[in-house]
């Protein structure tokens, strides 16, 4: 386990002067636009949500472990899966695999009302944790099959999956509501295709594709 050296106060300072150097980099290369998404990005404190052995890479852009084989992933993927995601203040939104509650406090920043579901018992608890602690009290988190969605809360404007399925569960699309907007790894798990579904009616969708990135499975 990591051991961090440094007071609370020098500790806070560097992660603020991660967090700046990853907002710049995306803001100056225009990768992330969406100015809603690089606020939300600023407002969430990730080093509340990552494992303590692994604090000191909070800000660090790659994926990180959190347990049950699972991670946190990598800052930049999280971004630009928001910014596809087109979240408006009063959406309604389901995410797929809480995670440590990471993307689920980023989205409690943009929306209105926020559902993850997560299957193993221990993230779930956690995740209820970390958003508590961090002061999102309003994101329900479920323990569940995310592949069966929430029925209760839906239909939702906004669906975001962060785990790769070979097909989008259709229970999701159902559970999507005509005119919102979907977004999900697609294939296997290396390589997997970033997909956009847009619900024109309630049999039909508009897909796009926006590139290839790698996930746990969604099983």
């Amino acid at each position: 386990m990591a051991v961090i050296f440094g007071s609370p106060d020098k500790q806070n300072s560097n992660f603020e002067q991660q967090k700046q150097r990853l907002y710049n980099y995306w803001k100056n290369s225009r990768m992330i636009s969406s100015d809603s998404v690089l606020k939300a990005f600023l407002e969430v404190p990730r080093e509340h949500f990552v494992d303590p052995s692994f604090r000191e890479q909070s800000y660090a852009d790659h994926p990180l472990p959190i347990g049950c084989e699972q991670t946190i992933s990598q800052p930049t993927t999280v971004m630009l899966m928001l910014q596809l995601l087109d979240v408006l203040t009063g959406h309604r939104v389901l995410e797929i695999g809480a995670g440590s509650g990471y993307n689920a406090a980023l989205l409690s920043e943009l929306a209105g009302v926020v559902v993850t579901v997560e299957r193993h018992l221990q993230l779930a608890e956690l995740a209820r944790e970390n958003l508590q602690k961090a002061g999102y009290k309003d994101v329900i988190v479920v323990k569940g099959d995310g592949k069966q969605g929430y029925a209760e809360q839906a239909p939702y404007d906004r669906i975001m999956v962060t785990a790769a399925s070979h097909q989008v569960p259709q229970k999701l699309k159902d559970q999507l509501s005509v005119g919102g907007l979907l977004v999900a790894p697609v294939g296997a798990t290396y390589g997997c295709e970033m997909l956009t579904l847009n619900k024109t009616a309630p049999e039909n969708f508009q897909t796009g594709s926006h590139g290839l990135f790698s996930f746990v499975p969604l099983v």
